[in-house]
């Protein structure tokens, strides 16, 4: 999976549309090869982000869980520290 492609569910306060958008585009890059699209296909690259950022939201909206929802400045914390300890920076 592409780094940069969070998690966005079961966050409190929940997901962002910026956020939702932002890992909609991440997956599509990923998918296409591009980092931004030629003239020619920027209608379909942008209408792909489109139709994924919405069926992002329809599946994070339709998720349950009974586990409480998590701090995203703790979880942040976790990953910094995933970070400086494999790459030994810190």
């Amino acid at each position: 999976m592409c780094r940069n492609i969070k998690t966005l569910f079961n966050f409190e306060p929940p997901a962002t549309e910026e956020e939702i958008r932002a890992a909609s585009l991440q997956f599509v890059r990923k998918l296409s090869g591009f980092n931004a699209p030629s003239r020619a296909n920027e209608a379909a690259f942008t209408r792909a982000v489109e139709d994924v950022a919405a069926a992002a939201r329809v599946l994070i909206t339709s998720l349950s869980t009974t586990a409480p929802p998590r701090d995203r400045a703790i979880e942040a914390d976790k990953a910094r520290e995933r970070s400086r300890l494999r790459f030994g920076r810190g």
